[in-house]
C-alpha cells in the first residue's frame, strides 16, 4: 500500500553509506584471494602493506578523482604570460597536482618496490579511473623500461633521467609521456614524418605530433626520422632543459592545443609543433618501431588491460550493492531474474578479467619482465615460444579486455536506472567514457587482432598453432585445444588482409575466435584462482 506523502521519506543513505565506507582491498576477499595466489611467498608482508594502503585509494584519492573529474575543473592552456612571453602553460586544479605529487611519491618503479607491491597498487589505483595520473604512470613505466633496456646509450643526460623518473631526485618524481601519433596515422607509426636532425650528440627535432597525452609530463618518448632515412628512431625529449622549468621555456617546442575529448578529461592531450626540441636517441635509431612497439607500447597495453579489469570490478561491485539496496514494485532489484542475472554476469566479467591480468603479469615476471621488440631472437627456441605467448596475450587481452570494460560498465550503470548517467550520482559515467578511450589507446581493436594474425602467420615456421594453444591453454581438455588450433589453422591459410568479401567474413570469424580464445584463457584464470565474493 502506497499513499500520498508529500514528505517522501526515501533515502539513498544506507547505500551511500555502504558504498563509500567500502576499502577496495579489505573488503574485496576476491582480489584478496587472487593477490595471495600470485605474491606467494611474499604474501603477507604484502597483505600488511596492501591493507595500510588501500584507505587511501578508497576514501582520499577517489574523492579527489571524482572532484577533478568536474567540467570547471578541466585542462586548459595559457599560451602567453602576462609579460608576452610564449609559455604553454597547462592549467591543471590543485587537487590534480596533489593527487599526482602523492601517487608518483609512491616510488612505484623504484628498486625498493617488489614487483607485486607495484602491480597491485596500481590496480587498485586504476580503480579510481584516469584521473589525469594513470596514463602518465604507465608511459613513465615504458620510459623507464625503454632506457634500461639500452644501458650503454653513454648519454649523462639519459642516466639523469632515468633515476628521476625511476628513484626521484630530492624526493621529486619524474614523469613520462609518449609522443608517437602523427595527423597522417595514429597507429601507423613507420609513416611518421618528423624529423631528427643529428646535432653533436643529440638531436634537434622538426615536426608535428597530432596526439600528445600527458602534456604535463617532464619527459616524453618521441618517434622520428633521423634526416635522410626512412628509418623510424626513438628519442627521448625533455620537456624543458635544465634551469627552465622555473621560467616555463619550453624546450624547444609550442603547443598548438588542448584536445576536447570525450573520456580521460583530466589528461592534457595535445597537438605539439617541435621547432628544433633537444632529444637523446636510445636505442639504435633505424629500430625504432620496434623498440616503441615492443617495450613502450607493450608495457601500456598490459596496463590497458589492468585498469579495464579494475573498472570492471569497481562497477560490478556498485551495481551489485545498489541491487540489494534498491526497491521497485515492491522488490530489491536483485530478486528480479532478469536483473539478478545481469549483474552476475557482470561480477563473473570483472573476476575473470581481473584474474586473467593477474595470471598475464604472472608470465611477464617469471619471464623476467623483459620484452623482446620483435619476434626475431637469439635466445633457445622454448624460450621464444614462451615470449612469444607473452607477446600475443598482451595483445589478446588489451582488445578483449578494453571492449568487455565498456559494455560491463554500461550495463552496470542500467541497474541504477537514470541515476545510471548521473555525473553526481556516482563515478560509473566517468569510467564509462574513461574506458571507451582506453578501448582506442595504444592501438585500436582491429589494428591488434590484425598484429595477432600476422605474427601466427610468421611464427608458424616454428611454432605450431596447436602447441601456441597448448601452450597458453595449459590445463584446457584436448578437445578445446583441437578446436583453437584447427580454427586458427584454418583463417591462418586465408586472406584477410586484402579487401573482398571472402577476407571480410574471415576476418569476423578471425575476431570472434580471438575473443573465445582469451576468454577461455580468462576461465582457465578464474578456476584456478577459486571461488570467492567481490564484496565481504
Amino acid at each position: 500500500m502506497s499513499l500520498p506523502d508529500r514528505d517522501n521519506p526515501y533515502s539513498f543513505d544506507y547505500f551511500l553509506a555502504r558504498r563509500n565506507s567500502f576499502d577496495f582491498y579489505r573488503d574485496d576477499p576476491f582480489l584478496q584471494q587472487t593477490v595471495k595466489r600470485y605474491a606467494r611467498v611474499g604474501w603477507e608482508s604484502l597483505h600488511e602493506n596492501l591493507l595500510a594502503f588501500s584507505p587511501r585509494v578508497s576514501f582520499r584519492w577517489k574523492e579527489l578523482a571524482d572532484t577533478i573529474a568536474r567540467p570547471e575543473a578541466r585542462p586548459y592552456i595559457l599560451h602567453y604570460d602576462a609579460h608576452n612571453h610564449r609559455i604553454d602553460r597547462i592549467v591543471r586544479p590543485f587537487e590534480t597536482h596533489l593527487l599526482e605529487k602523492e601517487i608518483f611519491s609512491l616510488g612505484l618503479f623504484s628498486e625498493r618496490t617488489t614487483v607485486w607491491e607495484q602491480f597491485t597498487k596500481r590496480f587498485l589505483l586504476n580503480q579510481i579511473g584516469e584521473a589525469g595520473v594513470m596514463c602518465p604512470l604507465a608511459c613513465t613505466e615504458g620510459l623507464i623500461a625503454l632506457i634500461e633496456n639500452f644501458p650503454d646509450h653513454g648519454i649523462p643526460e639519459l642516466n639523469n633521467i632515468l633515476t628521476h623518473c625511476k628513484e626521484g631526485i630530492d624526493g621529486d618524481f619524474g614523469i613520462g609521456a609518449q609522443f608517437m601519433s602523427e595527423i597522417q596515422g595514429g597507429s601507423d607509426i613507420p609513416a611518421n614524418l618528423i624529423e631528427a636532425v643529428p646535432d653533436g650528440k643529440t638531436y634537434r627535432l622538426y615536426g608535428n605530433k597530432f596526439f600528445c597525452s600527458a602534456m604535463q609530463a617532464d619527459y616524453a618518448v618521441v618517434t622520428a626520422k633521423v634526416t635522410g632515412s626512412e628509418k623510424v628512431g626513438t628519442f627521448v625529449v625533455p620537456s624543458w632543459l635544465p634551469g627552465d622549468k622555473a621560467g616555463e621555456r619550453r624546450n624547444g617546442y609550442v603547443i598548438n592545443r588542448l584536445k576536447w575529448k570525450m573520456g580521460t578529461v583530466e589528461l592534457p592531450t595535445a597537438e605539439v609543433d617541435y621547432r628544433g626540441a633537444v632529444a637523446y636517441a636510445v636505442g639504435p635509431v633505424d629500430r625504432g618501431v620496434a623498440n616503441a612497439v615492443g617495450i613502450v607500447l607493450t608495457l601500456s597495453r598490459i596496463a590497458v588491460g589492468v585498469s579495464s579489469a579494475a573498472a570492471m570490478l569497481r562497477a560490478a561491485r556498485e551495481a551489485l550493492m545498489y541491487s540489494r539496496f534498491r526497491d521497485v514494485f515492491g522488490f530489491k532489484i536483485d530478486r528480479f531474474p532478469m536483473a539478478a542475472r545481469q549483474v552476475a554476469e557482470l561480477v563473473e566479467t570483472a573476476k575473470r578479467s581481473t584474474a586473467g591480468a593477474f595470471k598475464l603479469y604472472d608470465l611477464f615476471v617469471r619471464l623476467g619482465r623483459k620484452l623482446q621488440p620483435g619476434l626475431n631472437s637469439a635466445e633457445p627456441l622454448e624460450m621464444r615460444k614462451k615470449r612469444f605467448n607473452l607477446r600475443e596475450l598482451i595483445l589478446l587481452q588489451k582488445v578483449v579486455t578494453a571492449s568487455d570494460a565498456v559494455d560491463v560498465i554500461r550495463k552496470a550503470m542500467s541497474i541504477f536506472g537514470g541515476h545510471g548517467v548521473m555525473e553526481e550520482f556516482s563515478s560509473l559515467p566517468r569510467l564509462f567514457r574513461d574506458a571507451a578511450v582506453n578501448e582506442l589507446w595504444e592501438g585500436p581493436r582491429n589494428v591488434l587482432l590484425t598484429q595477432v594474425f600476422r605474427d601466427l602467420q610468421r611464427a608458424s615456421e616454428w611454432y605450431d598453432p596447436a602447441e601456441f594453444v597448448a601452450g597458453i591453454l595449459e590445463a584446457a581438455p584436448q578437445d578445446k585445444v583441437n578446436y583453437f588450433s584447427s580454427q586458427i589453422k584454418e583463417i591462418l591459410a586465408k586472406q584477410i588482409l586484402v579487401p573482398g568479401k571472402e577476407a571480410m567474413d574471415a576476418a569476423g570469424r578471425w575476431e570472434d575466435l580471438c575473443h573465445s580464445l582469451f576468454l577461455a584463457y580468462q576461465e582457465q584464470a578464474l578456476a584456478e584462482v577459486g571461488a570467492a565474493d567481490i564484496l565481504c
